[in-house]
């Protein structure tokens, strides 16, 4: 017969432990939102090159990292190295019959335009005469000190030909010196996602969300102020928890950059893209520093993703240690929803490990699902996937859609399953 005290001390330790490990995530989801909040706040400016918003953000992830104790690899967490941005810190006005657009919202900017300023006419280029060489040729004509038009299109409606010449002839518009037009609008009924430069073109160009009041463009006024900057400098921010074996190395990462401004007062926040990522990482340098891993683990908050991953690739070509020591990498991006689950990238390149992560969800019952997916050049991880580096780039699924565009503010993301998928990493990182 058990003894009636027995069983009262047992269950005081399985409800002392339940409280203290649902505390725990508590703790782990506030630091998380406090992450966030800081990142895709104004105060960062976009986490962009206007008003050195991604110079503010690495000295607000370095000060995170000396408060869990990070060690670096040299006097400081910093890797510096330079960038060539093309950059809006003035000016964006855009008004198509007398009717000033919102922008953002309205419209953006192609991230490569130049500088410019005036009124001007308008031609209008179908799609249809872009695969008619003699219609597209008169039209080309006609354009010269012009804005030309593209009324809105479905691209995949054509076939890979055809999408191939209309892609070329739009690129043409937007990059070539030769193209005799002052610049080009391209009306569009799709969501405006918006991206960053490493060069400045010659001709500036516009996406525009399509409306009846824009059926009949007359004429065009626009005024925006770019500035290129060659030789940017910026950096990686690295720090590490040494483990019990230095042998190999548990690399994670997340790129800490975003797109900045489009015009004075205007901000791409990156809430989801990619503040969650940083919360993710910084939570994993905040577990690891109290539970002391087996394999020293590194972390890297990587900059210049948004500009072609640059920070990623700075860093294998100037290594702060042997890539061959890396035994996994995990880069975390868009971490902030998981309705759905989680996708992992090179899952079925590193099948074995892509199983075992499987197995501790289902034994713990946390994500929705882990979906697998091949190989994919989309984010820093893949700097180190060409090198031979064992590596997932993850990222959730689900919830909401907000992405390169002024919508992925830090109050609208839920961080949904950012507790089950913390979880998940850390017991997964354990069995490495």
């Amino acid at each position: 017969m058990i003894n009636n005290s027995l069983i009262y001390k047992i269950s005081l330790t399985l409800i002392l432990i339940i409280a203290v490990s649902s505390f725990c995530n508590a703790q782990d989801l506030t630091y998380a939102r406090s992450v966030v909040n800081h990142l895709a706040s104004t105060d960062f400016y976009g986490r962009g090159y206007v008003n050195n918003g991604s110079k503010i953000a690495a000295d607000y992830i370095s000060k995170q990292f000396d408060s869990l104790n990070l060690q670096s690899f040299g006097k400081k967490h910093y890797q510096p190295f330079k960038i060539s941005v093309n950059t809006f810190p003035g000016n964006m006005v855009l008004t198509i019959n007398d009717q000033e657009l919102t922008v953002g919202k309205d419209f953006i900017i192609d991230p490569g335009s130049p500088s410019v300023q005036g009124d001007f006419e308008v031609e209008i280029l179908l799609v249809a005469d872009i695969l008619d060489y003699q219609k597209l040729s008169e039209t080309l004509r006609r354009s010269s000190k012009k804005f030309v038009i593209i009324p809105p299109f479905k691209i995949k409606s054509y076939t890979k030909e055809e999408q191939e010449k209309i892609r070329g002839i739009i690129n043409f518009l937007k990059y070539q010196p030769e193209n005799p037009a002052a610049g080009l609008i391209q009306l569009t009924d799709e969501k405006l996602t918006w991206g960053g430069s490493t060069r400045q073109n010659t001709k500036p160009a516009f996406t525009v969300m399509a409306t009846e009041e824009l059926n009949d463009i007359k004429k065009v006024s626009v005024k925006v102020e770019a500035k290129f900057i060659e030789n940017y400098k910026t950096q990686n921010v690295i720090g590490y928890v040494e483990g019990e074996r230095n042998d190999s190395l548990i690399v994670l990462t997340a790129h800490y950059d975003h797109l900045g401004m489009m015009g004075e007062g205007v901000v791409f926040p990156g809430a989801n893209d990619n503040s969650s990522g940083i919360a993710m990482l910084l939570n994993l340098a905040k577990y690891f520093q109290q539970n002391p891993p087996q394999f020293t683990t590194v972390f890297m908050a990587l900059g210049a993703e948004e500009l072609g991953l640059l920070g990623a690739k700075y860093f294998v070509e100037n290594p702060l240690f042997e890539l061959s020591k890396i035994k996994f990498l995990i880069n975390f991006d868009l971490a902030g929803t998981g309705d759905d689950g989680i996708q992992v990238v090179n899952g079925k390149v590193y099948q074995d490990k892509f199983d075992q992560l499987v197995r501790i969800n289902e034994e713990q019952q946390l994500l929705k699902q882990v979906k697998i997916r091949g190989e994919a050049c989309n984010s820093d991880h893949c700097m180190f996937h060409n090198e031979g580096v064992p590596c997932f780039y993850i990222y959730t699924l689900g919830g909401i859609q907000a992405y390169h565009d002024i919508d992925d503010k830090a109050e609208t993301l839920p961080l949904t399953e950012f507790e089950d998928y913390y979880r998940l990493i850390t017991a997964f990182i354990e069995t490495l």
